[in-house]
């Protein structure tokens, strides 16, 4: 298929940073609805926009999902063990499929890293990413090792989705119920205490190291009626504006009926920070945050956080305020 180049690849001045994560997404999914056209292959059941996509086979539905994690940008072997790498890098893949509302079954890894790497780096980091699957009830099933000039790791996520069962971003309802699963916060003051060259408090220390997913959250989200879902991984907000924007809504979070930990509280207190930056903002806990129609029962370790207030006005406020800035973590910009 001969590429058709538009007026931004014109123009060298276009790059990753200054369109951003998104907006170099949509571009290419652009160039790959095109491709599919030309080779009329099938329409996905689930598309990009979400955090898996689901694809048809023959009578089953199966949805997938892809992460990279790179050396020093995403973890540091200094920081945290093999095994707690290979533990981080497998939740944080399996928790887009249950922020679908469903279970992940499947693991496919590819590993890239310098030839002088230990084979006990290897080793620890592998059975990190089994150990971590085996609690989801999924399993490490093949994969792919190649030299690089720094460890980079490629994980695959699959889950099998019943028939229209999957929850995607696109559902949020006016007058919807927003709650969360999971902690906030924690990973981004874990990741500013090392930063510092500290190592305690160990619970946040370790919430940075790896996060604690209950991969049922999702499941019972979505037979609890869930209307929309998505997985924290770049910030509360940031994330939520996915959902407002699918859905074109307006969400609006009360900071009152966030929840903030005392440990973060003392935390945030010792760097001279506002701790709800860290929840509202703060990445990588992986919790999952959906919205409930007000009539539904929010499943067992479900607590609301605001509400969908409007339709045709995309935004995401915090006590009817517009946030300033991405709301998180944003590839590119930082």
């Amino acid at each position: 298929m001969a590429a058709t180049p538009d007026d931004d690849n014109a123009s060298s001045a276009i790059t990753l940073q200054t369109l951003g994560e998104f907006a170099v997404i949509d571009r290419l999914q652009d160039i790959a609805e095109l491709g599919s056209r030309e080779v009329q292959v099938s329409e996905p059941v689930v598309g990009s926009g979400d955090d898996s996509a689901i694809v048809s086979f023959g009578s089953a539905q199966v949805a997938m999902s892809v992460d990279m994690f790179v050396q020093d940008r995403h973890f540091r072997t200094d920081w945290a063990t093999g095994v707690d790498i290979g533990r981080r890098c497998a939740a944080a893949s399996m928790s887009d499929i249950c922020a679908m509302g469903l279970e992940p079954s499947t693991l496919l890894v590819g590993i890239a890293a310098p030839p002088e790497t230990p084979m006990s780096w290897i080793k620890e980091f592998f059975s990190g990413l089994v150990e971590e699957a085996a609690i989801a009830g999924a399993r490490v099933v093949g994969g792919d090792l190649c030299s690089a000039s720094a460890i980079t790791i490629s994980v695959t996520a699959l889950g099998q989705a019943p028939k229209k069962g999957a929850v995607t971003r696109s559902g949020a309802r006016v007058g919807d119920i927003v709650a969360v699963h999971g902690e906030l916060g924690r990973a981004a003051a874990g990741l500013r205490i090392l930063q510092r060259g500290l190592r305690s408090p160990r619970s946040l220390v370790d919430s940075y190291r790896f996060p604690r997913v209950d991969y049922t959250a999702g499941v019972r989200a979505r037979e609890a009626g869930a209307t929309s879902m998505i997985d924290v991984s770049d910030g509360l907000v940031a994330d939520l504006r996915h959902i407002a924007d699918a859905s074109a809504v307006t969400i609006n979070i009360d900071k009152d009926l966030v929840l903030v930990p005392e440990d973060l509280t003392s935390a945030a207190s010792a760097f001279g920070l506002d701790p709800l930056t860290w929840v509202l903002e703060g990445g990588d806990d992986h919790a999952i945050v959906a919205t409930f129609p007000v009539t539904a029962e929010l499943p067992s370790g479900f607590h609301a956080i605001g509400s969908i207030l409007k339709k045709g006005e995309i935004s995401v406020t915090v006590d009817h305020l517009a946030v300033e800035g991405s709301g998180g973590y944003s590839h590119f910009h930082q």
